[in-house]
């Protein structure tokens, strides 16, 4: 992780012990601010982020001692230097008792001073990758976290496997809630850059006016309230990974810029000439339909070209039929062990209505079932008054037409059509076979057929599926 180093802070009451620091610094790559007095020396650490202060003990007005004493209190981790021409063992015991991390005499040798800021240089940037470190430690991202058996799932993780130890730049497209982060997540800590940053933004999150600083930092008076530098995102995530999630929210003009990223993975800060370079991998994700966007012209054709060099699409859960009940059972177990309830297993009639939901929401709406049953369940399995009633859920199905798949054979669709129509009309009908065949206009006997080739599980008598049937009621 390559730690962009603050600016070092020193203040000094005599102006040409500041021009003479500041240019020893400056030679060594170190950027300097300086303060005449410890009052602007306090001013400007509550504007800026410093890695070390560096302050003459004798000032005009408050006393070096004092600044030291209210810097060390307000900013215990923050290293202080101190530099006198009045040097004495008494002093400097005092001085490192009130927090200084070390204490120079004047006239010092410039080695001194610059290898005490080295060392205070390679402290933050330990402190720094720690931080960074600690945060990532509890996320762990594997491939057996994309839980399914059925044959688009299994071929998911196997390109999964595949791609990961490459540096391909990848574009997941799927629906809110099918595991498109998982999928990002599985591909750094399967590359070779696992060790590295994983670095996350949400670009539907950020507003349009502040996400090209987040992702690409800014210099500081760029715009209002830039009050310091700040390093962006991509600098974090130099030498690993970068994963922009609905990247299709992203402004056309940052897309341009974006582009551009791409070409040589060089960038500017906003406000900022100098032009930086990164090694990053890009990951991108959206859940629109990207191809109507650039239609529309919301979104740049050439941009997509550059990240579609290989596409994830993560299937929705209506289209998992059988990993319905599989999911279902792991945040059971999840929910159980975390609330520490007993509860063992999903009942018959729970599963049936599991079975029966159209999922508008994915993944994400099933594990909040789950967990709002394992809450509300007070026997030793999930029984159908525990899950929600999906009376709202059902009205987010997607209304304008079947999603037709120029690949599947046209036999794969017409059934994945019906078995979506059967799906809302029981979910319309409370589940109620009887109801549902007299609106299709079919025999109950046909309804029972269809369900079954379709496998769509029903219980034996029809009026019980659901867990407000008006007929078991």
């Amino acid at each position: 992780m390559n730690v962009t180093l603050p600016p070092l802070l020193f203040v000094d009451d005599e102006r040409n012990m500041r021009l003479s620091l500041e240019a020893i610094m400056a030679g060594e790559g170190y950027e300097v601010r300086t303060a005449e007095s410890a009052e602007a020396g306090l001013k400007l650490l509550e504007q800026q982020e410093f890695f070390m202060v560096i302050t003459d003990a004798r000032l005009g007005g408050m006393s070096g001692y004092e600044f030291l004493a209210r810097v060390h209190a307000k900013y215990p981790d923050l290293p202080v230097l101190m530099i006198t021409a009045y040097a004495t063992p008494k002093l400097a015991v005092e001085a490192v008792k009130a927090g200084a991390i070390d204490y120079l005499a004047k006239p010092f040798e410039p080695e001194e001073l610059l290898h005490a800021v080295a060392r205070c240089a390679e402290r933050y940037r330990l402190i720094q990758e720690n931080a960074a470190l600690r945060a990532r430690a509890g996320e762990v991202f594997t491939v057996e976290q994309i839980i399914g058996e059925v044959p688009a799932m299994r071929k998911l993780r196997d390109l999964i496997r595949t791609v990961a130890p490459t540096n391909a730049t990848v574009l997941i497209l799927g629906e809110s809630g099918t595991g498109k982060e998982l999928i990002a997540g599985a591909l750094h800590y399967l590359s070779n850059r696992r060790a590295k940053p994983y670095v996350r933004i949400n670009c539907a999150a950020i507003p349009e006016t502040l996400l090209e600083s987040e992702l690409f930092g800014h210099e500081k008076g760029s715009f209002t309230g830039a009050l310091r530098q700040k390093a962006g995102r991509v600098e974090e995530a130099d030498g690993g990974t970068i994963f922009l999630d609905e990247i299709g929210d992203m402004s056309r003009s940052l897309q341009a810029k974006l582009l551009r990223f791409l070409e040589d993975g060089t960038f500017t800060r906003v406000g900022g000439n100098q032009e930086l370079k990164v090694d990053v991998r890009l990951v991108s994700a959206t859940n629109r339909d990207i191809i109507q966007a650039i239609r529309d012209n919301h979104f740049r054709e050439d941009l997509f070209h550059r990240l579609n060099v290989v596409q994830f699409n993560p299937p929705p859960l209506r289209e998992r039929h059988g990993d319905v009940l599989l999911l279902a059972e792991h945040f059971l177990k999840l929910f159980s062990l975390t609330m520490n309830k007993p509860i063992k297993g999903i009942s018959p009639a729970a599963r049936q209505k599991l079975l029966s939901h159209h999922w508008p929401g994915n993944v994400r709406e099933l594990r909040n079932a789950l967990e709002r049953a394992v809450i509300l369940e007070t026997t030793n399995e999930i029984q159908p008054e525990s899950l929600p009633d999906f009376r709202v859920e059902t009205r987010l199905r997607r209304d304008g037409g079947p999603q037709v798949d120029l690949s599947a054979p046209l036999d794969e669709q017409l059934a994945a059509y019906e078995r979506d129509l059967i799906l809302r009309v029981l979910a319309q009908n409370d589940y109620n076979l009887t109801r549902t065949a007299e609106q299709l206009k079919i025999s109950r006997h046909q309804l029972r057929y269809r369900t079954q080739r379709l496998g769509i599980q029903t219980s034996e008598s029809g009026e019980e599926v659901g867990a407000h049937s008006k007929e078991a009621a």
